[in-house]
């Protein structure tokens, strides 16, 4: 993971070779023109920004040179007045597009704290690149490891803690997603989360096939049965002293999924190994609350398994048991991620929390109605209204869908108590699985789903803080949830 280091200065430093300074281009009425800062901007004054290929149009970025062999690089911000979710994604297109220079100032002139505070989180959370198994003539090189932020605003220790806790979460979380399935598999995911949580007040339970068999979590077993890579269940579990409120994170973790018996189309398969981007996410935001020392119970709920096409896979027709005793028939074999979540939502119950949400990548159906930004958020009145609280506080964008009575019926088995999906019918496909999974909440628990099948991977090019490839998404807003959590009464 690329690492780099934040300080705050109330002056800007002298310019010096390959030295940045990143200064903020605004379009007023008057045209576009830069902020009032501390660095001396005087070489700039004599020239027409746009003649230099400046540009206000937000998280541009153009360089132009400054004295002594330093740079100016001139980043717009737009026409209006930067709120924490902009100054956030304009703080990433800074990292994003400056990563070759070594050490870079940044000075926006006058910004209120909150704001700063954003823009020195997008910033961290932007400075990220995968290279993967790539041999190192063919890896992008991050050099800008040293960042300082002018600023007359006093920034604590713990506020900065905090931004650093939240970025290593986010960036952690694309990294696992980002893992060739070949590399990651359940077991590897285990030992992956296994190695991270140590030193961590946080406690480790897994099942592997013959313990998910004993304790009945016919779900798990059934998905990944057709694998030669067994599945897992992880529960993690964080509960400081003084904690009054229980939250219990399910996340999906299909850390391959070729549709089982019921083979995807071979382009369809490409990607799937972000699956498992539901568990990373659930795993990742259970550390960061834990390094936070936030006072809330929480319990993460990581389902693992490999859905593999073999001889011992699932088939369509199949009736399975879920951990609460309910039975499914499974029709197709591709809506394996709520068979894994049954499991884990009526394991999850069991500890009776007061607020209970699952995450996952569950449907195609969420990105055809919501496109690639956007979150399906659905559950009861309460869960949502905290989430989408939550979500506002972190600049993530969730929709909240309902939950349509009538469509239960699709979902009705003359053979089981419920049928995993209704063949042939593509009408509400989200809704559908969050009507499923519903059906293993018990009445009195709050609960909550986010199927975040479009924003978890980025096909397209970078924007913001979010790099092209997993994302990271909703680690913050669940880490906020929490801390509303823990302030509740």
């Amino acid at each position: 993971m690329n690492e780099i280091k934040i300080n705050f200065a109330s002056k800007a430093p002298s310019f010096k070779k390959n030295l940045g300074f990143a200064i903020a281009v605004q379009e007023p009425s008057k045209g576009i023109q830069l902020t009032k800062c501390t660095v001396d901007v005087s070489t700039l004054a004599k020239h027409d920004l746009g003649n230099l290929g400046a540009s206000a149009k937000s998280e541009t970025v153009s360089r132009v040179a400054a004295p002594n062999g330093a740079i100016f690089a001139l980043i717009g911000v737009g026409s209006e007045k930067l709120t924490e979710s902009s100054a956030r994604e304009i703080g990433g297109a800074v990292s994003r597009n400056l990563f070759d220079l070594e050490e870079l100032i940044v000075d926006f002139g006058l910004l209120s704290k909150p704001v700063l505070l954003a823009l020195v989180e997008g910033i961290s959370i932007g400075h990220y690149e995968f290279n993967g198994m790539k041999s190192k003539a063919n890896q992008k090189k991050i050099l800008l490891t040293k960042v300082t932020v002018i600023t007359d605003h006093k920034v604590s220790s713990s506020e900065t803690a905090h931004i650093q806790i939240l970025s290593s979460a986010v960036k952690t979380t694309r990294d696992l997603v980002n893992t060739p399935p070949n590399l990651m598999f359940p077991a590897a995911m285990v030992k992956a989360v296994q190695a991270q949580i140590k030193g961590l007040p946080i406690k480790a339970t897994v099942w592997d096939e013959k313990a998910l068999a004993k304790d009945g979590f016919g779900g798990i077993l059934a998905v990944g049965m057709g694998s030669s890579r067994p599945p897992r269940l992880v529960k993690l579990e964080y509960k400081p002293k003084g904690s009054k409120k229980h939250l219990a994170l399910v996340g999906k973790g299909i850390t391959f999924d070729t549709g089982g018996l019921s083979l995807k189309p071979s382009e369809s398969m490409v990607g799937m190994k972000y699956d498992m981007t539901g568990a990373a996410t659930s795993f990742q935001a259970i550390v960061a609350i834990a390094k936070l020392g936030l006072p809330v119970h929480v319990t993460a709920w990581l389902c693992l398994a490999e859905n593999m096409p073999s001889g011992t896979a699932q088939r369509p027709d199949d009736v399975i048991k879920i951990r609460n005793g309910k039975s499914v028939e499974v029709l197709n074999t591709d809506a394996e991620g709520r068979l894994v979540l049954a499991d884990g939502l009526s394991a999850a119950a069991e500890m009776k929390p007061d607020l209970m949400v699952d995450v996952a990548t569950l449907t195609g159906a969420a990105t055809i109605a919501l496109g690639n930004r956007y979150a399906g958020l659905m559950g009861d009145t309460q869960a949502i209204k905290l989430i989408e609280k939550a979500a506002e506080t972190s600049g993530e964008l969730v929709w909240h869908m309902p939950q349509p009575k009538e469509l239960r019926a699709l979902l009705n088995s003359e053979v089981a108590d419920i049928a995993n999906v209704k063949i042939g019918n593509r009408a509400g496909g989200m809704l559908i699985g969050g009507l499923f999974l519903r059906e293993f909440v018990p009445t009195g628990i709050d609960w909550a789903h986010l199927d975040i099948a479009g924003p978890a991977d980025n096909g397209g090019s970078p924007y913001g803080f979010t790099p092209k490839g997993g994302t990271g998404a909703y680690v913050r807003t669940l880490v906020s949830l929490g801390q509303a959590l823990a302030i509740q009464k």
